[in-house]
Formats: C-alpha cells, sequence, structure tokens
C-alpha cells in the first residue's frame, strides 16, 4: 500500500503524543461548492510574493448522501486487507457500523454513500455534521479503545490499518464482529478506489461506482480551474512544503511523497518541494530539509499551527524556517486537521478551499 502503514503509524505515534480535535468541514460528495468561480475572484498578480498567512475553510460543511441510495445485497463477501495477509470476510449485517482511520475518510465515505444513518460510533478524525454526537471511541489522539467499541455492538467495522493498536482489532473479531481492511492510498485515486471498497462491504457496490465517478469528475472539474489561474510557467508556480506540527509534543515532520500532501500539491498546480529533495513518506523536520527545500508557502493543519503558537511562535521556535522564503513573507495556509488529508467525498472542495488561499487569499 506505498507504505501507508507505516507512514501512518509514525502519524499515530505522533498523534498519541497530544490529543487533537478538528472543526466539523466536509463537502457534498459531487465535491464542487456553490461558490464564484476561481478565475472570477481577486486572484494575486504574483502568488509567490504574497505577504501573511490565510485559512482555507470548506463552504459546504454537510456530506449529501447520494441519491438514490444504492441498493443493498447481502450477505456480501469481500476480501479484507490485514497486515497478516488477505482473508474473506462474510458479511450478512450493516445495520451498526464503524468506520475508523486516521483521516476520517471512511466514515465520510460511509456518509457519502448514503448509509451514515448506521453508524453508531465515531473516531476523533471524523468530525462533518451529524457525526458530533456520535460517542467517540479513539482515545489520547488516535487509539482504539476496545471497550467503547464493544459497547456500542457494531456489526461491522471497516478500517484501513492506520490507527490500532492491532490486538484490539483481535479483540473485536473474537468479539464476534465482522472486521473488514481496506486496502488504499492517500490520493485522489485512492478515495475512488475507498468509495468502490467500503461500498462492497455494505453489499452495494453499484454505489461505490457512482460514488467514485462523483469523486474523480469533481476533482478533474476543479483540477483544470485551478490550472488555468495558475502561472502558467513552472518557473513562476508557487513552491510549496506540508507540515506537520504538534508543538506541545514537540512533533515537527514534513511530508513528503506519497504521503497525501504531494497529490495536494499537484493538484494546486504548484511545485512540491519535498519532492525535489527526494523527501518521501513523513520525516521529521531538519533544518538542512528546511534550508533545502526553501519553499514559497507552507501548508499546515490549523490545530497544528495553533499548537505551535501560531506563525509567530512557529519562527520563533525554528529560526531555520524563518530563513525561508515562505518565513520571511509569513506565507503560511492552514486548514482544518480532520479535512485537509480526508481524500474521499469532500476531495474537489478541499482543493478548492485552498486554491482560493493560495490564489486569492483576500477574496
Amino acid at each position: 500500500m506505498r507504505d501507508l502503514r507505516a507512514i501512518a503509524a509514525l502519524a499515530a505515534l505522533a498523534l498519541l503524543l497530544t490529543a487533537c480535535s478538528a472543526p466539523a468541514s466536509t463537502p457534498t460528495p459531487a465535491g464542487i461548492p456553490s461558490q464564484a468561480p476561481l478565475a472570477e475572484l481577486d486572484l494575486l498578480a504574483d502568488p509567490r510574493a504574497h505577504e501573511g498567512p490565510s485559512t482555507a475553510v470548506l463552504p459546504d460543511a454537510a456530506i449529501v448522501p447520494l441519491d438514490p441510495r444504492p441498493e443493498q445485497v447481502l450477505p456480501a463477501t469481500v476480501v479484507s486487507h490485514g497486515n497478516a495477509g488477505d482473508r474473506e470476510v462474510v458479511i450478512d449485517d450493516t445495520s451498526r457500523l464503524l468506520g475508523l482511520d486516521l483521516a476520517g475518510s471512511i466514515a465520510a465515505t460511509i456518509q457519502g454513500l448514503g448509509f451514515g444513518d448506521a453508524l453508531v460510533g465515531r473516531d476523533v478524525s471524523t468530525t462533518f455534521p451529524g457525526s458530533e454526537d456520535l460517542p467517540l471511541v479513539t482515545t489520547g489522539g488516535h487509539t482504539i479503545n476496545a471497550e467503547a467499541v464493544l459497547a456500542l455492538r457494531p456489526s461491522l467495522v471497516i478500517t484501513d490499518g492506520t490507527i490500532g493498536p492491532r490486538d484490539v482489532i483481535e479483540q473485536l473479531r473474537e468479539a464476534g464482529i465482522d472486521v473488514v481492511f481496506v486496502d488504499t492510498e492517500p490520493s485522489f485515486a485512492g478515495a475512488e478506489q475507498l468509495a468502490r471498497q467500503v461500498a462492497a462491504a455494505l453489499g452495494a457496490p453499484e454505489g461505490g461506482d457512482r460514488l467514485a465517478a462523483d469523486i474523480r469528475d469533481s476533482v478533474a472539474v476543479k483540477a483544470a480551474e485551478i490550472a488555468a489561474i495558475a502561472p502558467a510557467d513552472a518557473a513562476d508556480r508557487v513552491r510549496i512544503l506540508f507540515l506537520y506540527l504538534r508543538g506541545g509534543a514537540g512533533v515537527f515532520y514534513l511530508f513528503g511523497e506519497e504521503s497525501g500532501a504531494d497529490e495536494l500539491i499537484g493538484g494546486l498546480a504548484a511545485v512540491d518541494v519535498a519532492a525535489e529533495i527526494g523527501w518521501t513518506g513523513m520525516r521529521p523536520m531538519t533544518d538542512e530539509a528546511l534550508v533545502a527545500a526553501d519553499p514559497d508557502l507552507v501548508l499546515v493543519m490549523t490545530d497544528g499551527l495553533a499548537s505551535a503558537g501560531g506563525v509567530d511562535g512557529l519562527l520563533a521556535s525554528h529560526p531555520a524556517l524563518a530563513l525561508t522564503t515562505a518565513g520571511q513573507h509569513r506565507r503560511f495556509v492552514d486548514m482544518a486537521d480532520g479535512v485537509v488529508l480526508g481524500f474521499g467525498p469532500r476531495t474537489a472542495s478541499v482543493l478548492d478551499a485552498l486554491a482560493r488561499a493560495v490564489y486569492a487569499p483576500a477574496g
């Protein structure tokens, strides 16, 4: 899975050091927000030279389910892709669901498919409207609480192995709960793949095809719209670096290729400076890496930036970052933790919100 589990394990370890929460912000499955087109905004003449931070905000927090809701055919037999290998799982009851992963993408996909009313609990990254009253089954950040899960009596748990620990998942199986591991990657194509795998586990594969098509088409439309407003000359494109922060725990990671950040940066018609320096996955930030990267703009999670003391606190504690072009211009774009890397029904709207913050921050 392109080392996704290894990357996720690092992320989970970091997040365990400090609990995190995220604002509820999620778009419709079609993913195209009802706002003025990007080309009609007050676009920056030179997006590389802009001064000051900005925040990317989704305009529509709701995930609108597929209509009509896909028909189910149960029992459904699917392949679960666990660490111990692939195994067939026969699912005959989807009345009580849990979708658990680091980014909150699985529960969002369940909602997008039209089965959100069957969710009985949530992980800390599941933040779309309507989920806030569901019981939380993760503790200390992204650790699954077995007792909390068992108390909810789920009939099916869908996860991707990015949160654990592993023995908790085994406890759920031993208790007679069906557990399905999906096998996806943090990318636009991975969001489509997730839609199909979750839908198959719900006995509604036709719905997976529909949601995947929604994601594919809306991302393609949005990426083309962004490309039309970005500088035509590659040398003039914004150089972006994704920085993962948990200031209270002293966690500062650069996200490189195969982390999902590279997909977002590419979708923004920008330059992924982590790729330029050969940065793969998620690795601790070093002064040397920052100097070598010299980004024009640093993309961060909102709560992460706050945990580091905001832009001022971050620059004061990391002088090397202050020396970069982004640091000198205080050019940071933040977005809600539970949204920015949550590839799923919201993906096109995430791109749209980021594009507005990058190319028209005053708009």
